[in-house]
């Protein structure tokens, strides 16, 4: 499951496992309701009066099938159905029926509440649950809600019940990039089916009482791999990271994962490479080397004794042009099988000039973040040309800031179509994107986007780009044949070492540092839990 999907696509995929495959609607919608009974089930035990708000369409048939199997696992079910009851369509007519049949030996009420004076007499049943399923409707649904679900989505907005939102938050439009969406229903938890469509990857969906990011998960209910088609070439990230889950070959040495150039720092700046060297070795580079102008290189070196350093010569107190003398540039680039540049390199002096002429002199595979994109500004056919048509590896870590420079943008033009503008600008260029930001995209040359989820607000400080640019160069360095993945996988492992450093300290103290403390639980995570539920957002608690 790797496909992102928009709303007619998801329906083109139902359609197309029914006509071509022989598996009906109602089956698919069984399976869907089982696996939310499945998922309040297993992380919302203590639930034992659940409300069931359900809609008259498919995503209300979703929630009838959930409620049934709640019962039968022995919970008191109260169903509000938002419409009359001849006015149900479809499969969801069926599954009403069979939840009447489950009624007569299980602890199920059913009202119909099309008004507002019936949804108001069925308060106790709002306010005496512990957990409310929103089944009202889902990815077929285009906003804004109108009439009962309004009012019933007000009520709700200061209750302090979890909810558990099936497909969607009811209201939000499944073909939104945007963060948030007016008007949609407040949701602790989404299930959705088959596969993400754009609001679960682009959008905020979830957050509960103890943390921001609530689970948005993806469970597969019976549709073949093979109908599920998406002309949109958007991608989810995290399929990416099994290439980092398999276990490394027992006669390993440290020459087959790679020797790391990184290249960076300035008079005054020896964090920045000081951290991407530490999160290049953290992540499994089998060397690193840091080189820095002369004055800085003892600093550097003390980040970990593990690390090699080189001195760079330097004018004004950063690199030379010296440095790429021929001799000096064969000496440097010896054995190196991945070289990173930008962190801390600054603009002063002759380091633009140099970031430029070394990625043009050498042809290893190439990690550009920070000063060594700002080197680029006005000149992104150089860029291009170092490319050679996709010969070489270009990868380029930009924020917004950063891409509206290399652009020509102001960061605004950039933030308003930010999934055109970096699918352009690697296409043009044969290079690999990492735009930066709120869902981090991917951008690779032959057009197709990712989109990862992972990451929090506790990242919004000073070094979290070197960290990534460490991790990047580290993957690339290990996979070298598998680059898509290797920088996807990268991008989706430094959001969730900064997801798991939030939740064990505080989204407000977190450094730089701690997600690369924190990328060892980053790499044992899998993001398919047992129970088959895969998690777009939020964290898996231990169990």
């Amino acid at each position: 499951m790797n496909l992102v999907l928009t709303a007619a696509e998801m329906a083109a995929t139902d359609k197309r496992t029914e006509s071509d495959y022989g598996i009906p609607l109602p089956s698919l919608m069984e399976n869907a309701g089982a696996a939310v009974a499945r998922f309040c089930l297993l992380h919302y035990p203590a639930a034992t009066h659940v409300t069931v708000l359900c809609g008259k369409g498919n995503n209300g048939g979703d929630g009838l099938v959930a409620a049934r199997h709640l019962a039968l696992a022995g919970r008191i079910v109260s169903v509000l159905l938002l419409a009359a009851e001849e006015s149900l369509n479809g499969p969801a007519t069926e599954v009403l029926r069979q939840l009447r049949e489950c009624n007569s030996s299980h602890a199920v009420r059913i009202a119909f509440t099309p008004e507002e004076e019936s949804l108001l007499e069925e308060a106790p049943a709002l306010e005496g649950a512990d957990l409310i399923l929103d089944a009202i409707v889902g990815t077929g649904f285009k906003a804004p809600l109108r009439g009962i679900a309004t009012i019933l989505r007000d009520r709700l907005q200061d209750m302090t019940t979890p909810i558990v939102a099936v497909d969607l938050p009811s209201g939000w439009d499944a073909d939104s990039t945007e963060q948030t969406f007016e008007g949609a229903f407040r949701a602790d938890a989404v299930v959705t089916f088959t596969a993400p469509k754009l609001a679960h990857v682009f959008g905020h969906l979830a957050s509960t009482q103890t943390s921001s990011f609530g689970p948005v998960v993806v469970t597969e209910i019976g549709s073949p791999e093979e109908a599920v088609q998406s002309a949109a070439n958007l991608t989810w990230a995290g399929a990416a990271k099994s290439i980092a889950e398999a276990p490394r070959d027992v006669n390993a040495n440290k020459g087959k994962y790679g020797h790391i150039l990184l290249v960076g720092g300035s008079y005054g700046t020896f964090g920045a490479p000081s951290m991407s060297s530490l999160a290049a070795l953290r992540t499994g580079a089998g060397l690193v080397t840091a080189a820095v102008p002369k004055t800085i290189m003892n600093q550097v070196g003390l980040i970990t004794p593990e690390l090699m350093v080189r001195a760079l010569e330097e004018e004004s107190g950063a690199a030379s042009l010296g440095n790429l003398e021929p001799k000096l540039l064969e000496a440097l680039m010896k054995g190196i099988s991945v070289l990173a540049i930008g962190p801390g390199l600054s603009t002063q002096g002759e380091a633009s000039q140099f970031a430029r002429d070394l990625i043009a002199g050498t042809t290893v595979p190439t990690v550009i973040d920070a000063d060594a994109l700002n080197a680029f500004a006005g000149k992104t056919d150089l860029i291009k040309q170092a490319a050679a048509g996709g010969k070489r590896i270009l990868v380029l870590t930009p924020h917004p800031g950063e891409m509206a420079r290399l652009a020509g943008l102001t960061v605004k033009q950039v933030e308003a179509d930010r999934i055109s503008l970096a699918r352009r600008f690697a296409t043009e260029h044969h290079i690999t994107l990492v735009l930066k930001g709120w869902r981090t995209l991917i951008a690779h040359p032959d057009g197709r986007i990712a989109v990862n989820t992972t990451g929090n607000p506790s990242m919004a400080k000073g070094g979290s780009g070197d960290i990534l640019t460490g991790i990047v160069a580290a993957m690339l360095a290990q996979y070298p044949n598998h680059v898509a993945e290797a920088v996807e996988a990268a991008v989706l492992l430094h959001g969730l070492a900064g997801d798991f450093a939030a939740r064990d300290m505080d989204e407000h103290t977190v450094l730089a540092t701690d997600t690369v403390a924190h990328l060892t639980t980053a790499f044992r995570y899998r993001v398919k839990d047992k129970q088959a539920f895969t998690w777009l957002a939020g964290l898996q608690q231990e169990r």
